[in-house]
This record gives structure tokens, C-alpha cells and sequence, in this order.
């Protein structure tokens, strides 16, 4: 990528997307890392955009993420709550939805190692900060101005309110990592990849309470995309609210799924086998069903292949989000429906449905009209 001479000084100028990169190794203090690609006057909002990844290839994606460097600076993560000069300048240049001129000063050159993360994207080279300005005004919307100036408002209602005036997920999930969201005592600098997943399940769960007020589909709808090695096959079926994720990575012929399932009154627990993928492939579902107005169960099935490496579960949210988009294929009995899955996907169907929590129990259970003459 030729990089280095980029690199061979001690401070970079380039347009920060813009990002900003909280670690969680040491919580709770921790390493705060905006991220700024060494190339001044480049378009860089797509470097992290995932939303606009779906088209790319996997070298692309990696080349837009390694030429973002790392400038990293410890933190307490309560420092939020009265910010430094140094962490107010990242939280400047996340408040803007546009890049912004950036420019860091480092205690030492950048180095060139990766970080590969299973929930968020890679980044490239990084280097202890010294010094870091805005060298322009940034361009806050008045949404996102409004929320951080809240300070009695509570972060799940800051992430509903910039979710409803249409901020990009990805920024209100920066501006909750960098200790901008949430009452002023309660501020402070959340980890990224905790980030990712809060936002997903903050979301999920707004969006969950509405649909129980909607009446079912009276279809079996499969759905599905693939993309970056990457297999999603979506199945709603009549029900009240009931979701099931399951995850194979087939890299032997013997692959077994992880599940999580939730029932019609959502999860109480974390989804420990899935983890950040599980919250990643519900939120498009339930988008989806509040966009038609109406409640279903859900069984959502992800493979994937030999040839992804890890660039986050934004492939899962961003994949199931283009399945959506397509018209569905619309069946009248489960079996059907069962049979159209069997084609979409390499690994047999018996072993996703040998793992399958929702479908012995949506085969089996009665419902009232069953019980009238």
C-alpha cells in the first residue's frame, strides 16, 4: 500500500471519515484512538461506512481500513464526564457527519500492525498521541447537537432520538464509544465492540415493543443475500414475536450452528453463543417488520465461508438489511418454506434444524383457534 513514506514522520494531516477507535483491554482505563488516514484531501467517509461495503471486495475493504492510523491515548473511561482538551478534540470530530480535517502529532513514527477484531473492522498502523487539533469547523447536524447537549437524558433515549432523525447508525455507535451519550453523571467512554452490540440491542428493543401491537404475516417468506463470503437466509413465518439466529462457519464438513432464540418477550440474558452477531442479524428484522406493519416469527441462519477473515458483524446487520430489500418468496406451510431454505444453503438442513429451538416449539404449540368449533 505503500504507506511508509506516509508514515516517516512523527505527526500525519489527512480527513478523519470521521472515526474514533475505544479499546477494552485494561478497562476501565483505556485506549481512546481516532482514526485518520495520512492522505490529505481524499474523499474518507467511506472507510468507515460499512453500509457502503456490501459492493466492495474483501482487499478493498481492507485497503480503506489500513490506511487508517491509530493515534493512541489512555484514558479513564470516566473522563467523559469532564473531557480533556484532548478527548473533547475526538469528541469534536465525532460529532461531525462529515470528514474533518484532522491533524495528530505522536510520541514516535506509526507503526505498521493490524488489529483484527470479530466485531469491528480492522485499523492499521497506530502510535502513542501526543497532540491532536481539528483543523476545521466540523459539521455537526443540530440533531446530534441537541442530543450531547442533553445532559439529562438518558443514552438509550439519546440513541432513539438520533436513530429517529436519521444520524447513521455508525455515528450514534461512535458517539456512545467516545462518552458523549447519557445524563452528565453517568457519561463515560464505552469500549467499540460494547458499543456495536448496545446500540444493535437499544435499537432491537424500541422497535420489538412496537410490533407486538401488529398483526402476524399470513406467509411463509423467505428471504436472502450473500455477500464477502458471507450466506443470510431469513424465514418469517405466522406467529407472535419469535426470534432464532444460528451461525456455522464451515470450515469441515462437520459444522455444528450456534444458536440463541428469544421468545415473544425478547432476551433477559446476553447471547453468549452468538455474542455481537445475534444483535447484528435481529435489528434488520424487526426494521423490517415495523416498516410493513406487522409481527412474525423469525429464524435467521448465517454461513460462513472458508475465505472471510474477521472485519466485524457489520457484514450480518448490512447483509440481512439487503435481504430485506428484495421481495420475498412467499409460501403457504412451513415444509415449503423448509424446502426453498434447503436450496440457499451448503450446509444440510437437517443440521440447522436439529439446532433449532423455535421450530419444535412453533410445530407443537397450540394456539386458541384450535380449541374452537
Amino acid at each position: 500500500m505503500k504507506l511508509e513514506k506516509r508514515l516517516s514522520k512523527e505527526k500525519i494531516f489527512g480527513s478523519s471519515p470521521p472515526a474514533v477507535f475505544v479499546g477494552s483491554w485494561n478497562y476501565p482505563k483505556v485506549l481512546a484512538r481516532p482514526l485518520v488516514p495520512p492522505i490529505p484531501s481524499v474523499d474518507s467517509s467511506v472507510m468507515d461506512m460499512p453500509e457502503m461495503w456490501l459492493d466492495k471486495t474483501l482487499d478493498e475493504i481492507l485497503r480503506y481500513r489500513f490506511t487508517l492510523v491509530r493515534g493512541k491515548h489512555p484514558i479513564s473511561v470516566d473522563a467523559a464526564r469532564a473531557p480533556t482538551r484532548i478527548l473533547s478534540t475526538f469528541q469534536e470530530v465525532v460529532m461531525s457527519s462529515k470528514p474533518t480535517d484532522t491533524e495528530m502529532w505522536f510520541t514516535r513514527k506509526p507503526q505498521l500492525n493490524v488489529i483484527f477484531s470479530p466485531r469491528e473492522p480492522p485499523a492499521g498502523p497506530s502510535a502513542p498521541i501526543r497532540q491532536a487539533f481539528v483543523t476545521e469547523n466540523p459539521k455537526i447536524p443540530k440533531p446530534v447537537e441537541r442530543v450531547v447537549s442533553d445532559t439529562d437524558l438518558r443514552a438509550a433515549g439519546g440513541v432513539m432520538m438520533l436513530y429517529d432523525s436519521e444520524v447513521s447508525q455508525r455515528q450514534i455507535t461512535r458517539m456512545l464509544s467516545i462518552g458523549l451519550l447519557g445524563t452528565k453523571r453517568r457519561r463515560r467512554l464505552v469500549p467499540t465492540e460494547w458499543s456495536i452490540t448496545a446500540v444493535d440491542d437499544v435499537l432491537a428493543r424500541s422497535i420489538h415493543r412496537e410490533i407486538l401491537d401488529y398483526p402476524w404475516v399470513n406467509k411463509f417468506m423467505v428471504f436472502g443475500h450473500e455477500a464477502h463470503a458471507n450466506n443470510v437466509q431469513i424465514l418469517l413465518f405466522p406467529s407472535s414475536w419469535m426470534f432464532e439466529a444460528q451461525e456455522a462457519w464451515l470450515v469441515s464438513a462437520d459444522a455444528v450452528p450456534d444458536v440463541d432464540s428469544e421468545l415473544v418477550w425478547g432476551r433477559r440474558s446476553y447471547a453468549y453463543d452468538l455474542a455481537g452477531a445475534y444483535y447484528a442479524a435481529r435489528l434488520p428484522v424487526l426494521e423490517y417488520l415495523r416498516r410493513i406493519r406487522r409481527q412474525a416469527g423469525a429464524l435467521v441462519l448465517m454461513e460462513v465461508y472458508p475465505e472471510w477473515i474477521p472485519l466485524g458483524v457489520w457484514r450480518f446487520r448490512e447483509i440481512s438489511r439487503e435481504a430485506l430489500r428484495k421481495e420475498p418468496l412467499e409460501f403457504d406451510t412451513l415444509d415449503e418454506s423448509l424446502s426453498e431454505l434447503r436450496k440457499k444453503l451448503r450446509l444440510a438442513l437437517e443440521k440447522w434444524l436439529e439446532r433449532s429451538r423455535i421450530l419444535p416449539w412453533y410445530r407443537t404449540q397450540k394456539r386458541l383457534t384450535s380449541f374452537l368449533a
